[in-house]
Protein backbone atom coordinates (compact mmCIF):
# COMPACT_ATOMS: atom_id res chain seq x y z
CA UNK A 1 0.00 0.00 0.00
CA UNK A 2 1.83 2.00 -1.45
CA UNK A 3 1.19 7.16 3.42
CA UNK A 4 -0.49 14.37 12.13
CA UNK A 5 -0.30 16.29 14.43
CA UNK A 6 -4.02 17.32 13.91
CA UNK A 7 -7.28 16.65 12.71
CA UNK A 8 -6.67 14.58 9.21
CA UNK A 9 -7.09 16.84 5.87
CA UNK A 10 -8.79 14.72 3.24
CA UNK A 11 -7.10 14.88 -0.01
CA UNK A 12 -9.75 13.20 -2.78
CA UNK A 13 -9.86 13.62 -6.48
CA UNK A 14 -12.48 16.56 -7.80
CA UNK A 15 -16.28 14.91 -8.29
CA UNK A 16 -15.38 12.16 -5.63
CA UNK A 17 -15.97 11.54 -2.08
CA UNK A 18 -14.56 8.83 0.83
CA UNK A 19 -16.53 6.85 2.17
CA UNK A 20 -18.66 7.27 5.15
CA UNK A 21 -16.76 6.33 7.93
CA UNK A 22 -17.44 8.09 11.58
CA UNK A 23 -15.81 7.03 14.89
CA UNK A 24 -18.29 4.44 15.58
CA UNK A 25 -17.74 2.62 12.20
CA UNK A 26 -15.92 -0.90 12.27
CA UNK A 27 -12.29 0.08 11.99
CA UNK A 28 -12.23 -0.48 7.90
CA UNK A 29 -8.26 -2.30 8.73
CA UNK A 30 -10.50 -5.49 9.73
CA UNK A 31 -10.16 -5.90 13.49
CA UNK A 32 -12.87 -5.66 16.17
CA UNK A 33 -12.71 -2.13 16.91
CA UNK A 34 -14.68 1.27 16.03
CA UNK A 35 -12.75 3.33 13.53
CA UNK A 36 -11.91 5.48 16.31
CA UNK A 37 -10.70 3.18 18.54
CA UNK A 38 -8.58 2.06 16.31
CA UNK A 39 -6.93 3.35 13.36
CA UNK A 40 -9.06 7.02 13.29
CA UNK A 41 -6.63 7.43 16.44
CA UNK A 42 -3.69 7.25 14.23
CA UNK A 43 -4.88 9.20 11.21
CA UNK A 44 -5.61 11.85 13.77
CA UNK A 45 -2.13 11.96 15.33
CA UNK A 46 -3.18 11.19 19.05
CA UNK A 47 -1.00 7.89 18.79
CA UNK A 48 1.71 6.25 16.85
CA UNK A 49 1.80 2.77 15.57
CA UNK A 50 3.37 0.70 17.93
CA UNK A 51 4.83 -2.18 14.96
CA UNK A 52 4.79 -2.04 11.79
CA UNK A 53 1.44 -4.43 11.30
CA UNK A 54 -0.25 -1.17 13.17
CA UNK A 55 1.02 1.09 10.52
CA UNK A 56 0.53 -1.24 7.84
CA UNK A 57 -3.24 -1.43 9.10
CA UNK A 58 -4.02 2.42 9.48
CA UNK A 59 -2.21 3.11 6.49
CA UNK A 60 -4.62 0.80 4.05
CA UNK A 61 -7.66 2.42 6.58
CA UNK A 62 -6.24 5.91 5.13
CA UNK A 63 -6.42 4.53 1.80
CA UNK A 64 -9.84 3.65 2.40
CA UNK A 65 -10.58 6.84 4.34
CA UNK A 66 -8.46 8.77 1.44
CA UNK A 67 -6.65 10.22 3.92
CA UNK A 68 -3.62 11.49 1.64
CA UNK A 69 -1.87 13.75 4.28
CA UNK A 70 -1.96 10.61 6.63
CA UNK A 71 -0.39 8.33 3.80
CA UNK A 72 2.70 10.85 3.01
CA UNK A 73 3.41 11.21 6.83
CA UNK A 74 4.00 7.81 7.48
CA UNK A 75 6.03 7.15 3.94
CA UNK A 76 10.01 7.32 4.34
CA UNK A 77 11.16 10.10 2.54
CA UNK A 78 13.78 8.63 0.39
CA UNK A 79 10.64 7.01 -1.33
CA UNK A 80 7.81 9.20 -0.96
CA UNK A 81 5.76 10.03 -3.65
CA UNK A 82 4.90 14.47 -3.80
CA UNK A 83 1.17 13.76 -4.04
CA UNK A 84 -1.09 10.99 -3.28
CA UNK A 85 -3.95 10.75 -6.24
CA UNK A 86 -7.08 8.15 -5.41
CA UNK A 87 -9.07 6.64 -8.30
CA UNK A 88 -12.70 7.19 -7.93
CA UNK A 89 -13.19 3.75 -9.43
CA UNK A 90 -11.47 1.94 -6.61
CA UNK A 91 -12.87 1.45 -3.76
CA UNK A 92 -11.45 -0.71 -1.11
CA UNK A 93 -13.11 -3.32 0.79
CA UNK A 94 -11.18 -5.64 3.30
CA UNK A 95 -7.41 -6.73 4.09
CA UNK A 96 -6.44 -9.95 4.83
CA UNK A 97 -3.17 -9.60 7.18
CA UNK A 98 -0.81 -12.84 5.82
CA UNK A 99 2.22 -12.79 7.63
CA UNK A 100 4.68 -10.67 9.63
CA UNK A 101 8.39 -10.50 10.37
CA UNK A 102 10.26 -8.31 13.48
CA UNK A 103 8.24 -4.82 13.19
CA UNK A 104 7.23 -4.88 17.14
CA UNK A 105 9.00 -2.39 19.35
CA UNK A 106 12.09 -4.27 19.86
CA UNK A 107 13.23 -3.98 16.18
CA UNK A 108 14.54 -1.59 13.28
CA UNK A 109 12.81 -3.12 10.58
CA UNK A 110 9.77 -5.24 9.51
CA UNK A 111 7.60 -7.00 6.68
CA UNK A 112 4.21 -7.18 6.19
CA UNK A 113 2.38 -9.65 3.67
CA UNK A 114 -1.17 -8.58 3.13
CA UNK A 115 -3.78 -9.04 0.52
CA UNK A 116 -5.99 -5.66 0.13
CA UNK A 117 -9.05 -6.23 -1.26
CA UNK A 118 -10.89 -3.96 -3.94
CA UNK A 119 -13.27 -3.19 -6.59
CA UNK A 120 -12.68 -1.24 -9.58
CA UNK A 121 -15.69 0.30 -11.74
CA UNK A 122 -17.78 -2.39 -9.39
CA UNK A 123 -15.53 -5.28 -10.17
CA UNK A 124 -13.55 -7.13 -7.49
CA UNK A 125 -10.09 -7.75 -6.94
CA UNK A 126 -7.12 -7.25 -4.64
CA UNK A 127 -3.33 -6.54 -4.64
CA UNK A 128 -0.82 -9.28 -2.79
CA UNK A 129 2.25 -7.25 -1.23
CA UNK A 130 5.08 -7.67 0.81
CA UNK A 131 5.56 -4.06 2.29
CA UNK A 132 8.84 -3.22 4.07
CA UNK A 133 8.79 -1.06 7.56
CA UNK A 134 11.29 1.13 9.30
CA UNK A 135 11.80 2.94 12.16
CA UNK A 136 12.81 6.67 11.39
CA UNK A 137 13.62 8.93 14.59
CA UNK A 138 11.65 6.13 16.28
CA UNK A 139 8.38 6.05 14.51
CA UNK A 140 7.36 3.18 12.04
CA UNK A 141 7.21 4.43 8.10
CA UNK A 142 6.37 2.72 5.33
CA UNK A 143 9.72 2.43 2.74
CA UNK A 144 9.09 0.22 -0.30
CA UNK A 145 6.97 -2.83 -1.20
CA UNK A 146 7.16 -6.03 -3.48
CA UNK A 147 4.09 -7.13 -5.36
CA UNK A 148 3.68 -11.08 -4.28
CA UNK A 149 1.54 -11.62 -7.78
Amino acid sequence: MSRRPSRPRRTVAPGTSAPEITPASPCPCGLQATYGDCCGRLHAGTTKARSCEELMRSRYAAFVVRDAAYLLRTWHPDTRPPAIDFDPAMRWVGLDILDTTEGSAFHSTGTVTFRAHYTYDGSPDSLHEQSRFVRQEGLWVYSAAVFVD
